[in-house]
């Protein structure tokens, strides 16, 4: 690549948020490559400050309307933390189901109606309905039963109501659960294909090796509790997470960026999990990772799409089973509130969520710190782009482009969570 050379795209399309790409690359080397954040922050730690415990998993729901689940389960357990409230285990399992049907959704809403149309040669979804009725069908009814999950456990889609400090205000009724488990086992099939289906894409032979970090838990798939775990050797209780994880500003984005102490960009997500955890999925998934070629540890950001669906067949496995165990009564919410600060981590679709905050003896939020998934990826990202556009410098403008657009459609990006919080004692710089 000897000429000067422009890659930009003013609009990122099929990824939640705001967002823009620019690369400039003079003589085969890249001369300024920024992925752009520009939606407005929302300042969430900020106003949670002087709020009582038992709202900020109703505020912080609200940070996004696709995973407003995970962000309740984090602030939830961040809060009991603080407080030393221990759970039940029905409360824990109903979680459980309740962040899986998000999982569920989220992951199907990103491969089939944000990433597919780029292997099949479509504008969007919509354009694939003509010629690809039953695939769009497929994912209109699991994306159906991620939702409809939801509700069951948390009393409405977006935004539950029912999910509190230490329980639930309504159990979910004997009947429904039993309908449901019925649900996802009709629903086996689906999910499968759906792995069969991502893996048959011609997806880009692309590998970076980087730090991948997920929970683990040696019990379990972790989803809502665990340790912090990395590739390179991380495995430390999540109270430990700012030890190890800290947070940089950049003077084009209102996302900021994390990296490792004294190591830098990692990678969080559907395929840090599975590469972390990967013994811990389901003997159906792990059968169906067999079946397909989908070897682990695996290094090619794009395989992530693989990874969200080997996840989907994994939720409806996990789900049926707790289903079959949680017994579905009335308990004691009650709870004594504390001065403490408590920390929490769990696994969004997109990745690792973080929440930690500092709650006084009357119960108000005197600090609040959050980090989110893309804010957790958003340096390797670019870190990947780096690496992706030399080997793509034959390709004419328009595919080179495209194929920079699908490396961030793998990641599944979701900006609005990102830009929640930014250091205003640091002056912003901005584009014209």
């Amino acid at each position: 690549m000897s000429r000067e050379r422009e890659i930009k795209v003013g609009y990122l399309s099929r990824v939640e948020g705001q967002g823009s790409l620019e690369i400039k690359v003079s003589s085969g080397n890249i001369k300024e490559l920024r992925l752009e954040i520009f939606e407005p922050p929302k300042f969430f730690e900020a106003f949670l400050v002087g709020r009582h415990c038992s709202e900020v998993h109703e505020l912080t729901s609200r940070i996004c309307g696709i995973c407003p689940v995970p962000h309740q389960i984090t602030a939830l357990r961040a809060i009991e933390n603080a407080m030393g409230i221990q759970i039940s285990e029905q409360t824990r399992n109903l979680r459980r189901i309740m962040n899986y049907g998000c999982h569920i959704a989220s992951h199907i809403l990103s491969l089939y109606f944000l990433a597919a149309p780029d292997y099949l040669g479509c504008e969007s979804v919509f354009a694939m309905v003509k010629d690809y009725f039953p695939i769009v069908k497929r994912a209109l009814q699991l994306k159906k039963l991620g939702n409809d999950l939801v509700e069951l456990i948390g009393g409405r889609t977006i935004h539950p109501v029912s999910a509190v400090v230490n329980g639930f205000t309504k159990i979910p009724e004997r009947k429904d659960m039993k309908q449901m488990r019925q649900r996802l086992v009709d629903a086996k099939q689906d999910a499968a294909d759906t792995t069969k289906f991502i893996a048959s894409l011609n997806v880009p032979q692309f590998v970076r090796k980087c730090e991948h970090v997920a929970l683990s838990n040696p019990e379990e798939f972790a989803v809502n509790e665990g340790l912090l775990a990395s590739t390179e050797g991380i495995m430390v209780e999540e109270e430990k997470y700012r030890e190890y994880v800290r947070e940089l500003q950049v003077d084009y984005s209102w996302a900021k960026h994390s990296e490792i102490v004294g190591r830098g960009a990692f990678l969080v997500g559907p395929l840090a999990r599975v590469n972390l955890n990967f013994d811990k999925l389901s003997h159906d998934s792990k059968k169906l990772a067999q079946e397909i070629g989908f070897e682990v540890p695996n290094f090619n950001p794009f395989m992530s799409h693989v990874a969200r669906a080997l996840e989907v067949v994994n939720a409806i496995d996990d789900c049926v089973k707790t289903i079959d165990v949680v017994p579905l009564r009335e308990e004691d919410r009650s709870y004594e509130i504390g001065a403490g600060t408590g920390y929490a981590i769990t696994e969004a679709p997109r990745g690792l969520l973080y929440h930690s905050y500092e709650v006084g003896e009357d119960g108000a939020v005197k600090k609040a710190d959050i980090v989110t998934p893309t804010a957790h990826n958003a340096r390797n990202m670019e870190n990947d782009l780096r690496e992706l556009v030399p080997t793509i410098a034959d390709l004419p403008d328009e595919e080179a482009t495209l194929k920079c657009e699908m490396l961030i459609r793998a990641y599944d990006p979701c900006i609005s969570c990102s830009v929640h919080y930014v250091n205003l004692d640091k002056p912003r710089k901005r584009k014209s």
